[in-house]
């Protein structure tokens, strides 16, 4: 059960980071939350199976930039999930470079933020049935 409710804090705080990207960020289009919710199980999806495969092809390249092509890749597959998904779209170069750090900055944070708030109610729950 916990192992759910994690996964589903991880959805939601990606989802309300890609509006704050929506918000800072005006080539990232979001339509709905709804349709951030998509974008977020979409996003994790192609950084989980497309993402290591770009990045072991661009090794090169990327040790060339010394890790700057990175960047790049992380843009690609930002670029790959707002094509997949309805009602979230990317569009221009700064947005396509800039986008996934504003994502990876304001997921991070909210992630600590849903994390220490789950360790405040697992604490609290613990102290109440000693």
């Amino acid at each position: 059960m916990t192992v759910y409710l994690g996964y589903l804090f991880t959805l939601l705080a990606t989802a309300l980071s890609l509006l704050v990207t929506d918000i800072v960020l005006p080539g990232v289009n979001i339509q709905s939350f709804a349709a951030a919710l998509v974008a977020g199980v979409v996003i994790g999806l192609v950084n989980a199976f497309i993402k290591p495969i770009l990045t072991l092809l661009t090794l090169p390249i990327n040790f060339l930039t010394l890790g700057l092509f990175t960047l790049v890749v992380n843009g690609i597959c930002f670029s790959l999930a707002a094509a997949i998904t309805p009602g979230f779209s990317v569009h221009g170069l700064v947005s396509f470079i800039l986008a996934p750090v504003i994502l990876s900055f304001a997921s991070t944070f909210l992630n600590k933020y849903f994390a220490e708030r789950n360790v405040d109610i697992k604490n609290t729950s613990l102290k109440t049935e000693v």
